[in-house]
């Protein structure tokens, strides 16, 4: 995922959390805002300290950035993501991480292409 897809400023965040709408699945949740100023959407992650140590939190978060850049081109522009991990995500690998990441947006109605399992 490219620098300029990110979200990272707290009032962004703040942004997002209050006038976003949120889905839920057992591993993520994903708050999503309109933005229809911008060419392409933009995504938050946030990893809870409950999580474990800052290598686990960071490992989560290496995941969930190339699960997003691979999954990048079916989710719909113009928007803004804000994806939080829960406890779950610690034991799975990538490829479930890709698939309960995939499953979340379609919940959302984000995805705009059909993809394959």
């Amino acid at each position: 995922m490219k620098k300029g897809y990110r979200i990272k400023k707290n009032h962004e965040f703040s942004r997002v959390f209050e006038k976003g709408t949120s889905f839920a699945n057992r591993q993520f949740v994903v708050y999503v805002l309109n933005k229809e100023d911008q060419p392409h959407f933009r995504a938050g992650l946030t990893v809870s300290k409950k999580m474990g140590n800052a290598v686990t939190r960071n490992r989560i978060k290496r995941l969930l950035r190339e699960a997003l850049r691979e999954i990048g081109d079916q989710l719909k522009e113009e928007k803004d993501y804000i994806i939080i991990a829960r406890k779950p995500v610690i034991d799975m690998s990538y490829e479930e991480i890709k698939k309960s990441l995939r499953h979340v947006m379609g919940v959302a109605g984000v995805i705009n292409k059909p993809y394959k399992k």
